[in-house]
């Protein structure tokens, strides 16, 4: 039974102001939703994310948060246990929504780091769609096996290395985390950290942790990210295990054009763009931009920059076209012709700019395009 003495008033009040306060949030998340719909209705065609991208993306991106998130919170809870800190060590091991604290942080959406995350997710489909180009001989192995039989140790040596790089990059799960991160250090730095930080928000009992606990627990959130940046290598990275073989091999001008050919039938597109950016002298992430864009010309200026002829031209854009639904092959055997009208030293000169380091580029484009 009630009692009747009771003030239900407070009750009341409390309640209002919580309906109140959904009504205000649902309100700014209608304004936000109707901003984003019409920022999505408008993007061009070109620059929208195919549905395979998206998903591709979305996982990529869990499962980076999962591999961080899981890396901090470990050795976080074996520290406060260590300190006897159970009860501490049992809030951290129960905290949830990391990643939901990042993405509505918009941290996220660090130009940088999704710049990296579309490219690398778009360079593997790329690789999945490639036709698979018959060899001569069936019993001969692919381009970098062979090299890994190579009488050259180091050529072989980072023939190798790349396969392993290769398996750990093909190993993102359906959901979990990954063996490693395999982002630069710069990108990893910046993830260890928001990780780190959103971890120590999503924490339960927050607002009710005593100073001396809080002050604690940032410790051991900051030792453990401390920890995974020391431990983090970017000499381990696919980009990095390929420009390694790249340099190893050095192709002769001569050799080029049927080692990008081979690359690209044996569905490796690291190592085309790897073959690429050497022989350009530009960074990878340089030659794999020149390899995904199927809306300018300037890999093909790019090839005939390295001197390359008609048949090998024709024969990488035919295989690029047939595993990129983007690429438009009929526009291309129509602009062969004047493809082929450009001279080598015109194509050198309009890529010169690409040899220029990456941050200098990056500021005369934010002086051309002046404030956002």
């Amino acid at each position: 039974m009630s009692d009747p003495n009771v003030d239900m008033s407070d009750g009341v009040q409390m309640g209002a102001r919580t309906l109140l306060a959904h009504a205000a949030a649902a309100d700014d998340a209608a304004h936000d939703g109707l901003s984003g719909a019409i920022a999505d209705f408008f993007i061009h065609d070109s620059h929208r994310l195919d549905e395979r991208t998206r998903l591709g993306l979305a996982r990529l991106i869990r499962a980076l948060i999962d591999t961080v998130e899981g890396e901090l919170r470990d050795h976080g809870i074996r520290q406060l246990q260590a300190q006897g800190e159970g009860e501490l060590a049992e809030s951290l091991a129960r905290s949830t929504g990391v990643f939901a604290a990042l993405s509505e942080s918009g941290l996220l959406r660090d130009r940088t780091l999704m710049a990296e995350l579309i490219a690398q997710v778009r360079q593997e489909q790329l690789a999945a769609a490639l036709p698979i180009q018959a060899h001569d001989d069936p019993e001969q192995p692919s381009l970098v096996n062979r090299l890994v039989q190579h009488p050259d140790r180091v050529l072989a040596q980072c023939a190798m290395g790349l396969l392993i790089a290769e398996s750990r990059r093909r190993s993102v799960p359906e959901q979990g985390p990954l063996p490693q991160t395999d982002l630069s250090a710069e990108l990893h730095h910046r993830l260890v950290w928001w990780v780190a930080a959103a971890l120590r928000q999503c924490v339960p009992g927050g607002s009710e942790r005593d100073m001396s606990g809080a002050a604690l627990l940032d410790r051991v959130l900051a030792e453990a990210a401390q920890r995974s940046l020391a431990a983090h290598d970017e000499g381990d990275r696919v980009e990095a295990a390929v420009m390694r073989l790249a340099v190893a091999i050095d192709a002769r001008p001569e050799e080029l054009p049927e080692l990008l050919d081979e690359a690209l039938g044996d569905r490796r597109v690291t190592l085309f763009a790897g073959l690429l950016a050497h022989a350009l002298g530009v960074d990878y992430a340089v030659a794999r931009d020149l390899a995904l864009d199927s809306a300018s010309s300037r890999l093909w200026v790019a090839l005939r920059a390295l001197g390359l002829e008609r048949p090998a031209i024709a024969r990488l854009g035919l295989a690029l076209a047939q595993a990129d639904p983007r690429r438009d092959i009929e526009a291309f055997a129509e602009q062969i012709d004047t493809i082929m009208a450009i001279t080598v030293e015109d194509a050198r000169a309009a890529l010169a700019g690409l040899r220029l380091p990456v941050d200098y580029r990056a500021a005369v484009q934010a002086l051309r395009r002046g404030p956002a």
